[in-house]
């Protein structure tokens, strides 16, 4: 069963806000909710890099590890998903999250804050309709067979997301082309056994 994974290329992330936007668009969230969001280091100096941030849909999540009414729940193919039904809004997650992927529609303190809310990898979540889906979790796109939406409308190809062994062999080939011969596991003895560690000269 493949592993659903995101990964963000920061060498070519231009900051369009693209997957922002499409992100918005097929889930139509609460306003003041942000599941994917981009962020920028080094804003207007010499080496300055955005990165497209979302729920990284973690193998071991914290934010599984902390929810006092386990509301969430890991698909088979390694999706992150809570459900609404069981949220108290007690924020815990939140506080867990290294990604701040947890997102809350009110500011007020713990159950006042409203049912949390994070980004689904476009596979919605546990409903007894697609109607109720939609409206609480958003698009499933991927029980339509189709990736996130907002890694499709990337203009550049920096957000990757799919089969994390897929996205890595493409992030690996990247950094290939762009100068490291080992696919830059020059510290990794292991890198020459590695048939994915490839020596750009080597490919037709």
């Amino acid at each position: 069963m493949a592993q659903m994974k995101f990964m963000c290329d920061a060498e070519r992330c231009i900051e369009c806000n693209g997957c922002v936007t499409a992100c918005k668009n097929a889930n139509e969230v609460e306003w003041g909710v942000q599941r994917r969001r981009v962020v920028t280091l080094d804003d207007g100096e010499p080496g300055e890099v955005s990165i497209s941030v979302a729920c990284m849909h973690c193998d071991d999540a914290p934010c599984m590890a902390v929810c006092p009414t386990d509301c969430f729940y890991k698909t088979d193919d390694g999706i992150v998903l809570h459900d609404k039904d069981l949220c108290i809004g007690c924020g815990y997650c939140l506080y867990a999250c290294p990604f701040g992927a947890p997102q809350f529609p009110k500011q007020n303190a713990f159950g006042e804050r409203g049912k949390m809310d994070k980004c689904t990898f476009c596979a919605g979540g546990p409903a007894e309709s697609k109607e109720e889906e939609y409206e609480k979790y958003g698009a499933n796109r991927i029980a339509e067979g189709k990736l996130p939406l907002c890694a499709e409308m990337c203009s550049t190809k920096a957000l990757l997301a799919g089969d994390a062994q897929t996205v890595a062999d493409i992030f690996r080939e990247r950094v290939v082309r762009r100068g490291h011969a080992d696919g830059a596991w020059s510290g990794n003895p292991l890198a020459d056994a590695d048939n994915l560690a490839y020596d750009a000269t080597q490919q037709g």
